[in-house]
């Protein structure tokens, strides 16, 4: 990854204004990288990021002001995470790299699109970067399954140790793994001196893909002993549900996204069983407008703020929900440095991005959604 490029490429690297996100698109490791390819990199001041101003000075990037970016010059590539503020609708007149959520029919996507080419600008979707087997080129999926895990059990523990009157409290981000895993082992071990020592049966739906693997890996580092572990994946759910063996388990983490409607995994009757074991449930998808959601017994996302929220049901055991939709921040300088590593091939091949599939694709994917906007209007 040292080859100089000969037709440099400005990255701009806006700073995150989502609330509790200090992830990275861009960490000062591969900043160095793209720097040392011929690469310009311009980093935004930001209030939030894990990563300090120094960080990334030191490795030799241009720091600038935070929010430049819309007044940066119209050659730069914004790259950036989560979507911008819903309260921000001027038209946008660069090439974006960034996670925008508006191409599954998610409630407003109209607005979020119709953006881009309103300024003549460009969206690269970072959730539809795909190599030629159509696989992702980079995801965050291994961390959201280990932080959402990570939530389900701290939600378990919460309610073993507490009156059914209090809710989870907010939570917030580690500086590293090894915080969050004492943090975790901590409150269990409280838990268990109050339930008699009794470890939570924990299924996971989507065990065999990155999500499902973290929340796998987080529950076996936390000491959640291996026969307490339920992995499922698509030959478990071919018989389709909803099942029994979710409401028989204490904590449920749904690690999947569907495209398809497929039966539900639940549903609020089968939650009205007065033999339900379940305590929590963690959809890590935290996709609420997805009219394929196999979940439906809610349509909240949740947050760092208030983790959980309550699923009224008539029997059984207090039962909450949580879908945060920013698992990673937890963990944001692991989850960015994991990333940031998975996307730097692709990102290296942007001076050649009108001939690399990776982009050309994701332009082309980009047009044809465009395309939907004057026909949703009809």
């Amino acid at each position: 990854m040292s080859t100089t490029i000969s037709n440099p490429v400005s990255l701009h690297l806006r700073a995150e204004t989502r609330p509790y996100e200090k992830r990275a698109a861009l960490t000062p490791t591969t900043t160095k990288i793209l720097l040392d390819a011929g690469f310009k990199v311009y980093v935004e001041e930001s209030s939030q990021s894990i990563f300090s101003t120094k960080e990334y000075r030191d490795v030799g990037a241009t720091i600038v002001p935070e929010g430049s970016w819309k007044s940066a010059p119209r050659n730069r590539i914004i790259i950036g995470l989560k979507e911008l503020p819903e309260d921000e609708t001027f038209p946008l007149v660069h090439e974006h790299i960034q996670f925008a959520h508006c191409y599954k029919n998610q409630g407003g996507w109209q607005d979020v699109l119709s953006r881009f080419p309103a300024g003549n600008g460009t969206l690269y979707d970072i959730e539809f970067l795909q190599n030629d087997q159509g696989r992702r080129v980079a995801a965050f999926g291994f961390y959201a399954g280990f932080a959402g895990a990570a939530t389900s059990v701290r939600d378990w523990a919460f309610k073993q140790t507490h009156s059914d009157e209090l809710s989870l409290p907010a939570i917030s981000s580690f500086p590293n793994e090894d915080s969050l895993i004492t943090q975790i082992k901590t409150e269990v071990k409280s838990a268990l001196s109050k339930n008699g020592g009794e470890y939570p049966t924990c299924l996971v739906i989507g065990a065999l893909g990155r999500c499902g693997s973290g929340a796998v890996s987080l529950f076996q580092k936390v000491g959640i002993p291996e026969n307490k572990i339920i992995r499922w994946d698509m030959k478990e759910t071919a018989r389709g549900g909803p099942f029994e063996e979710i409401i028989q388990s204490n904590i449920f983490v749904n690690c999947i996204y569907l495209s398809q409607p497929i039966p539900s995994f639940i549903t609020r009757e089968t939650l009205n069983d007065p033999n339900r074991k379940l305590q929590t449930i963690v959809d890590v998808s935290a996709d609420t407008t997805n009219p394929h959601n196999p979940i439906p017994v809610y349509d909240t996302i949740t947050t760092f703020q208030e983790p959980t929220i309550e699923v009224k049901t008539t029997a059984g055991p207090k039962l909450s929900i949580c879908s945060i939709d920013n698992f990673p921040s937890m963990l944001p300088r692991e989850a960015s440095e994991f990333f940031s590593k998975d996307l730097l091939p692709s990102l290296l091949e942007l001076p050649q991005r009108d001939q690399s599939p990776v982009w050309t694709r994701a332009r082309e994917l980009y047009k044809k959604h465009v395309s939907r906007l004057s026909k949703a209007k009809l």
